[in-house]
């Protein structure tokens, strides 16, 4: 409350003037009169007494805020201006604003004539919003709603003050809803609430369709029409909205089919690949049109000139009508895609639907009839008008003018698209006939309008696609599609082909077959490779950027050293207010004011700052007690010394190099001078400790006979020195010397022991002696004089102790002097060991970074009071907070602990861990409690923690602070320091005027930190170590908050109910105290977890920004000096709308675990950095990824909150909040100047799991509404940006995959049906090559080496090109390529698998430290459907054409085709043992084979986890069909289908087929299977029936069986030629026919099950697991036999580790020794 502007806010609250209260709040009012604003409001609606002092705060902090920093200043401060008012106001109600205005209605702000009642009405409105925003649960993200509520609420409290009568009763208006305690909860949210659980509940756990429920955007949707406001106010209970909970309330029990529902709203999230081509029907219909005409051109062989030919643009004109095709499929989609919307849609909406779909059906039939008529009857004007046309002959005139009239709303589209400003300005306006114009181009929604961005934004990301598109099309056209021209020609040419199977069309022309088996990869490449051509774009363009925003040009010591003088200037400038305006923008040069000694406060400002972040480094253990001692510049400087002080290990070196020169010179003393002063910190060097010299004797001796000469000696040789005589008057020879005495005198004064007296005496008497008599040149009289009287017995020089002490030995000591000698000494005797300070590699980027980033385009700080106020927020579930010394101990099989494995990793901090805790021996760290809980908190600030988070974040606090103190200190503070303010006595801790207070009450006023525990409040009644932990944070950080959900249960009524409460609490005294206490309407997580957990704490964070911060993140003291110049970006110039979103870069602080870690960081770093860079600009599509991410608060509240919640649709809940920005007309910036750690995943598994919960979530942001919007929203190129920047990369990466598909089954039609044999034939005969190479087509592009484009990049900006390069080429030698190929199928199949079937959830993926051992089942269950069986597919595919193909004779050429293929095989089945730690030992293969032979034979049953038994597994594995849609079925039938070519094709080449190609053979193939199955059915029957009673008849009938088994194979190899490779070639065959029955019969499981074949079918899947486990486990286990294979595997997997000397080998065996 101290602050002037709190206080002018407050008060602007009490103003309660003209209010008439209830008669209950009367008396309180009369009796206390300590009721404001907010209080009446609660009086009049009936709000929650905590939910009104929370938001009380929320609005007080937010207009004090904005109050402090008008300008000009507001006078008197504390009276609350206007200007304030009106900023806070019209940001809150923009929104509002805006949907009254589309829903043309008048806005319910009514403000009063009267001058003086205008502030408190607007104070009114504003409370009014937040009170029902802080009440309103999970209704907060239906932004119109809330606008809704307030639109009526905000209408009666206008009545309210204005007296209005009621027309109905004649008495003056009260609120609807009444004022008494909770009505606004019961009345009002709980309906709402109770819809959205309603709907939530038919989603069963998002299993459902999502057609077959309302999210929350379908039910915020509702009120985007004018129909909303048919719901009435007081609300009506049979309105539309009410639907699906009337039959509920009314008690009826009503069946399943009769519960009502809202329906959905504008949009239908069908599970269905057209989704893809529906949303970017733009980008599709350009590729597909590009390439028909680059065919037609290829297939012509006109050179590029030509195209203006006759036949030629005839032929190339016919686009058009592909065009209007693609445009009516589009239609089509529109319509069957929403079909299943059951709201009464609106029927404008269906007309045109209806429309669009019969005009796009006219032109696909005019078109082609105009195209292929050259109307020659038209009438004679026409032609007339039509002879200009002549010049191309042979197109028919009456096409070009139905093309030209087809082609005028793309000329329109175009026009606009060059005006943006036109075209924003048209899609927000309300004009009918502007409505109307856009009502025909796209639905009018309230999202998605004007988003378009500035003209010179336009160019730069036009020109980006542009360049990008010409390449992508040139490289297409010349390398792909024109080599394949000819080959198809030659094909199609080829007559009488003997087929070598049953072919069904034995005399079609131009053998189509073989054509499509040529072209399909192709033409998949062709849609796949702009995904290269941007990874590549990106590249260049991302590496420009960076450059010129000057990232990397401190990437080492040595660069930091360089620059280090232009340091001070560069803190000064940016992390210093200053009052003078600042100038932004780009400079090749950035120079600084260097800080000359005599600004001794700036001097002192940037002393206290870099020694804040010096003493960080400590705290964290990053650096020893030495380093921070050479790494501290002095806080108190000396204030004779006219230079600056920089830290000693710039200095170090320096003196004894300096006297070396001095020793051996001969010449001048100017020359001497010249060459110490080359040097700048050398100069400076010798200077201080010249003057600390003087220094030290000045107050050592204090003898007045000793005084004397010193200054004799001192006055001779600045005589000297002024007249260039030095060198001529003293010799240098004794310097060293005289050097190493007083180096003796300084150790003797640092360490004070009084018993050295004597030992100064001597050493004072040795240097006087050493001047006089062996330096001076000529003697000095009164030298002599002195020196003779002083030889008088008894009277020693320095000696004398009584009555006065020649010397003041020891010395007082003060922090001063202790600093002082400590620096001198360091400066006398530190050697080249010092350059490299500090030696720990993290440290070493931090200070690197932090230097770097002060040379970039920063804002100018603003002084802290005048900054934006801003929140942190963390949802935590129910992670590891803090270690506990029993996880720390408990050793895994292995043997290795926790704390083990982090000693060995980091040995440094762990050395530099027991100095700060004067521990010698690794045991003694166990010895006191207290010591325990520091290794627990060492070791967890090493892991992804709650712990490590918290303290990351209360940086910024901590440095918020220290910025106040040197805003607000006077200079006589400042050069006392901060640590003395920081230290304050009691007194002072009570008083408000101190400066610690000050500092605190600003701190909290611009930065609150919650974290969301929300199981806090269960876990504290359950006695949970977690809520332990969470406790001593809040007990450690006494400013952290934190947020839980309390259930409590409760009599009403005479029945118990549980009641949820969202409650904010904060330590006292050791104990959680209760801040607020909010009732909730019920269980606040309906939708996915995160997102809800967040939305229930949003109420109780505070101020203008708020970073939402994850659970494994981390951040540093530096950075956080940093925040206030980030969160100024918000006021600063970034195109046409003001941020809402700013970006801010990560650095993974995971990658040095094991070589995969170290993968994915590097990925993952390239792709928050230069990807993000490149897509915020130019591409102007970045959304919102990472987490350290800053929004706008209000902006962000008022729109639906920092995430969206929807269930399963918002599984990747954080790009949505980017989405809905973007949508809402926001505006998302990045910035790298300033970071935050983030932990990644680090295990193979662990990052498996992380991929599959992105391409699932990928999967549903492709069916999803705002994808959709953007798709259409977006102009052109913006849209082809956010497609391959979004769900475009997965979609390419599902191409990539089909890809190979495509190419192989086609090459396997070839081979198989003998079409390949008759092609290479021909080419034989012709001697024709182009044809062989296209038959042995190109490899195939590798997609994971182009991926790794952007990380070169990145590494080389940052740390330098040789080191990028060192870094790849070591990357590919540990596999690299393999993890990026698997990592490929990962996507891939999850993404396909979520859009046909669903099934996507969050996956959790652990935070630990990852060095164990996978077991191989394990491996299995999680692989084998992602990527087993496709690899063993794939290798069968291979293995087939190898055996059958004409064209790959030879094994070079079949090499050359197949080798990348074969390359991605190997990578699928392998890559989970190649990167499982001693994946090769033979003791562990030994023991994985029998757990897996255990897990796969043991029965499942109810309970049974999948972990335990291969039945429940298998079951768990196909869940996802269960719950699909019939579509989802089809299509795996489908797809299954392809297995049955191996059979068809294998039969006809067997030896018993004779060369007989009729469909009998393929007939009698299958007798064998149906035989098969049927013995064995009789076996598994006769198991069941026989087994028991009847042993020896089951026995013989098994014989019976072998017997006729036997006889049948004989009769087969003597009679019908059957050879024992036909035995091999017929399992190819049938292998995979049982496989696709396999998949055809999970996919028709409730039939399957109906006629009795389930058993059967499960036995067969067991077998085939069976089978598919031993082919990958054989040469696993053959590898573990050869003792140096898991060496090198270790040596691959822990490369990192070996570098920093840590032995793995020794964590893994060396563990058990410990024991």
């Amino acid at each position: 409350m101290q602050l002037e502007e709190v206080k002018a806010a407050v008060a602007a609250l009490w103003n309660t003037r003209g209010l008439s209260w209830p008669p209950a709040f009367q008396q309180h009012k009369q009796k206390t009169n300590d009721l404001d604003l907010f209080d009446w409001l609660r009086a009049m609606f009936g709000f929650q007494r905590d939910n009104v002092r929370n938001q009380r705060e929320n609005l007080i902090i937010l207009l004090a805020n904005v109050h402090i920093r008008l300008y000009p200043k507001p006078e008197p401060l504390n009276k609350l201006d206007d200007r304030a008012v009106d900023a806070v106001m019209n940001k809150l109600f923009k929104n509002y604003k805006t949907w009254c205005k589309y829903l043309g209605r008048k806005h319910s702000l009514r403000l009063p004539q009267g001058q003086h009642e205008v502030q408190q009405r607007k104070i009114l409105y504003m409370g009014l919003y937040l009170l029902i925003w802080g009440e309103a649960a999970n209704v907060r993200f239906m932004p119109e709603c809330l606008c809704y509520i307030f639109h009526n609420m905000a209408y009666e409290l206008h009545g309210l003050l204005a007296g209005n009568v009621s027309i109905v009763t004649g008495e003056n208006i009260k609120p609807s809803y009444g004022g008494d305690d909770e009505a606004f909860l019961r009345k009002v949210v709980t309906p709402l609430y109770r819809v959205i659980e309603k709907e939530a509940r038919k989603s069963k756990n998002g299993k459902a369709p999502h057609a077959a429920w309302c999210n929350y955007d379908d039910l915020n949707e509702y009120f985007w029409s004018s129909d909303c406001f048919s719901l009435g106010w007081p609300m009506r209970d049979d309105g539309d909205f009410f639907k699906p909970t009337q039959n509920a309330d009314k008690g009826r029990k009503v069946p399943q089919k009769e519960s009502k529902s809202l329906g959905k709203s504008y949009f239908i999230e069908t599970r269905t690949f057209w989704h893809i081509f529906r949303s970017y029907d733009r980008l599709w219909t350009f590729y597909i049109l590009a390439l028909q005409a680059m065919v037609i051109l290829a297939w012509k062989d006109t050179s590029l000139s030509d195209i203006f030919k006759k036949d030629v643009i005839y032929s190339v004109s016919s686009i058009f009508i592909t065009a209007a095709i693609l445009r009516l499929l589009q239609s089509v989609l529109d319509i069957v895609i929403n079909f299943p919307g059951r709201r009464s849609t609106m029927f404008t909406d269906i007309l045109r639907n209806l429309l669009k779909l019969i005009t796009s059906l006219v032109w696909a039939v005019v078109l082609p009839l105009f195209y292929v008529h050259s109307f020659n009857v038209a009438p004679g004007k026409i032609r007339d008008v039509l002879s200009f046309i002549r010049q191309l002959k042979g197109v028919p005139p009456l096409y070009i003018t139905a093309v030209a009239l087809y082609l005028l709303p793309n000329i329109l589209a175009a026009a606009f698209f060059i005006f943006p400003m036109l075209r924003r300005w048209i899609e927000n306006s309300d004009w009918l006939i502007v409505r109307f114009l856009l009502w025909w181009s796209q639905p009018r929604i309230y999202v998605g309008r004007g988003m378009h961005e500035s003209q010179f934004a336009l160019i730069k990301y036009t020109v980006f696609w542009v360049l990008l598109l010409s390449s992508k099309l040139a490289f297409s056209y010349f390398a792909q599609i024109k080599p394949l021209v000819k080959p198809t020609k030659n094909v199609m040419g080829i007559t009488n082909v003997k087929y070598t199977w049953h072919e069904f069309f034995p005399n079609a022309q131009n053998n189509y077959g073989a054509v499509v088996s040529l072209w399909a990869p192709v033409i998949v490449v062709y849609f796949m490779d702009t995904q290269i051509w941007y990874a590549i774009f990106s590249t260049i363009y991302g590496g420009f950027i960076g450059a010129f925003d000057r990232l990397g040009e401190i990437r080492t010591l040595g660069m930091l050293r360089s620059r280090f003088q232009s340091l001070p200037g560069a803190f000064n400038t940016y992390l210093v207010p200053s009052d003078k305006s600042p100038k932004r923008g780009f400079s090749l040069s950035t120079q600084f004011a260097e800080v000359n000694a005599s600004k001794r406060s700036e001097a002192a400002k940037f002393a206290q700052l870099w020694n804040e972040i010096i003493c960080g480094f400590r705290e964290e253990d990053l650096i020893s007690d030495r380093e921070m001692d050479l790494l501290l510049v002095p806080y108190s400087s000396d204030a004779t010394l006219k230079i600056i002080q920089w830290p000693p290990f710039l200095l170090a070196s320096k003196i004894p190099i300096a006297l070396d020169m001095a020793v051996q010179f001969e010449k001048r003393d100017s020359d001497l001078w010249r060459r110490v002063s080359a040097d700048e910190f050398m100069k400076c060097a010798v200077i201080e400790c010249y003057e600390s010299f003087k220094h030290v004797m000045n107050i050592l001796v204090v003898g007045e006979t000793e005084k004397r000469i010193i200054s004799i000696i001192v006055k001779e040789v600045e005589n000297s020195m002024s007249k260039n005589t030095f060198l001529a008057n003293f010799r240098m020879s004794a310097l060293p010397t005289l050097c190493e005495k007083f180096v003796e005198l300084v150790r003797i004064l640092r360490d004070g022991n009084p018993s050295k007296r004597d030992s100064v005496v001597l050493l004072l008497l040795d240097m006087l002696e050493v001047v006089t008599r062996d330096m001076m040149v000529n003697e000095n009289r009164e030298l002599g004089e002195l020196g003779n009287s002083s030889k008088a017995p008894g009277k020693q020089l320095f000696a004398a102790t009584d009555p006065r002490p020649a010397i003041a030995y020891p010395p007082v000591v003060t922090s001063q002097w202790e600093e002082q000698i400590k620096r001198l000494h360091l400066l006398l005797t530190v050697n080249e060991s010092a350059n490299d300070v500090p030696t720990n590699l993290e440290a070493r980027r931090r200070i690197a970074f932090f230097s770097n980033s002060l040379f970039m385009d920063i804002p100018r700080a603003p002084r802290v009071r005048k900054m934006l106020s801003f929140s942190v927020m963390t949802p935590y579930y129910s992670e590891e907070t803090v270690h506990s010394r029993s996880d720390l101990e408990m050793a895994n099989e292995d043997g290795v602990s926790i704390i083990y494995y982090l000693q060995k990793i980091f040995p440094d901090e762990w050395i530099n861990f027991k100095e700060r805790v004067n521990c010698k021996e690794d045991d003694e760290v166990w010895e006191s409690e207290e010591k325990i809980l520091q290794v627990r908190h060492w070791a967890s600030l090493r892991g992804q923690t709650l712990c490590r988070t918290v303290r990351g974040m209360m940086y910024y606090r901590r440095a918020l602070k220290l910025q106040a103190f040197l805003d607000m200190a006077s200079e006589k503070e400042i050069l006392k320091g901060y640590k003395v303010a920081m230290d304050p006595s009691e007194a002072e801790k009570k008083s408000q005027r101190s400066v610690y207070a000050q500092l605190e009450a600003i701190a909290d006023m611009k930065f609150t930190y919650v974290a969301t525990c929300q199981n806090y409040g269960n876990q504290k009644r359950s006695g949970d170590r977690h809520a332990t932990d969470i406790l001593n944070l809040m007990v450690n950080n006494p400013s952290l908050r934190v947020a839980f959900i309390d259930e409590v249960e409760e009599r009403e009524a005479g029945k118990v109910q549980k009641v949820y409460y969202s409650v904010l609490v904060k330590a006292v005294e050791d104990l959680d105290q209760e801040i607020y206490r909010v009732k909730l309407p019920g269980p606040a997580k309906i939708g996915e977890g995160k997102p809800e957990n967040q939305n229930h704490a949003i109420i109780f964070t505070r101020g203008e920004a708020l970073q939402a911060i994850d659970m494994n993140q981390d951040n540093y003291l530096e950075e956080a000096l940093k925040m206030r110049n980030l969160l100024e970006e918000f006021n600063e110039d970034h195109g046409v709308r003001p941020p809402t979103i700013l970006g801010v870069r990560e650095h993974i602080f995971t990658g040095s675990v094991s070589s995969l870690a170290w993968f994915m960081s590097n990925q993952e770093t390239s792709f928050v950095t230069i990807g993000q860079r490149v897509l915020a600009r130019p591409l102007k599509v970045r959304f919102h990824y990472g987490h350290p991410d800053v929004f706008d608060r209000i902006f962000h509240i008022t729109r639906g909150g920092i995430s969206k919640a929807s269930r399963g649709i918002n599984l990747s809940e954080d790009i949505f909040a980017g989405f809905n920005s973007t949508l809402r007309r926001g505006n998302i910036t990045h910035h790298e100047y300033i970071q935050v750690g983030k932990g990644r995943d680090v295990g193979l598994n662990q990052i498996s799991l992380f991929e599959a919960k992105v391409a699932c979530g990928n999967g549903e942001q492709t069916l999803s509404r705002d994808i959709y919007r953007l798709g259409h929203r977006f102009d052109f190129f913006r849209m082809l940006s956010c497609y391959f920047t979004t769900t475009g990369f997965y979609v390419s990466s599902m191409l990539v995959v089909i890809t190979v598909y495509v190419f192989l089954y086609g090459r396997l039609y070839l081979c198989l049906s003998g079409l390949e044999q008759a092609v290479v034939k021909v080419a034989r005969a012709k001697g024709d090559d182009a044809l062989k190479a296209a038959m042995a087509s190109q490899s195939m592009v590798q997609m994971g080496l182009l991926m790794a484009l952007p990380m070169v990049m990145e590494i080389g900006l940052e740390r330098g090109f040789r080191s990028a390069f060192g870094e790849i080429i070591i990357m590919q030698l540990q596999l690299a390529a393999v993890f990026f190929t698997f990592s490929l199928g990962t996507k891939a199949h999850y993404y396909g698998r979520t859009i046909l079937h669903g099934g996507a959830k969050y996956r959790a993926t652990g935070r630990g430290f990852v060095v164990r051992h996978e077991k191989f089942a394990e491996n299995y269950r999680m692989y084998s459907r992602s990527h087993f069986t496709k690899g063993i597919e794939l290798m069968v595919l291979l293995i087939v054409y190898r055996i059958y193909s004409a064209a790959a004779t030879d094994s070079v050429t079949y090499t050359f085709l197949s080798g990348s293929m074969w390359f991605l095989v190997v990578s699928w089945l392998f890559a989970p043992f190649l990167f499982n730690p001693s994946g090769f030992e033979w003791q562990k293969i030994v023991e994985d084979w029998d757990d897996w032979t255990k897990w796969i034979s043991s029965h499942g049953g109810i309970g049974v986890p999948a972990t335990k038994s291969w039945e429940s597994w298998w079951e768990e594995e196909q869940e996802h069909l269960l719950y699909t849609e019939a579509s989802g079925r089809f299509w795996e039938i489908v797809l299954s289908l392809r297995f049955f070519v191996y059979q068809y094709g294998i039969v006809y080449h067997l030896h018993v087929a004779n060369g007989n190609t009729s469909l009998m053979v393929y007939g009698l193939s299958w007798i064998v299977i149906v035989a098969a199955v049927i013995i064995l059915k009789i076996v598994s029957m006769g198991r069941k029936k026989f087994s028991a009673d009847f042993q020896l008849m089951f026995r013989l009938i098994k014989l019976f069986l072998f017997i006729g088994f036997v006889v049948t194979l004989v009769v087969f190899f003597a009679l019908l030629n059957l050879t024992v490779g036909d035995i091999f070639a017929s399992l190819l065959a049938f292998m995979p026919t049982g496989w696709a029955l396999l998949l055809i019969a999970q996919a028709c499981k409730p039939l399957v099950k109906g006629i009795r074949m389930w058993g059967s079918v499960k036995a067969l899947a067991r077998g085939y697991d069976y089978i598919m486990g031993l082919i990958i486990f054989m040469p696993v286990a053959l590898l573990a036999w050869f003792p140096f294979v898991t060496e090198f595997q270790t040596r691959l997997l822990f490369n990192q580790a070996f570098s920093r000397g840590l032995q793995i080998q020794r964590i893994l065996a060396g563990g058990k020794k410990q024991k």
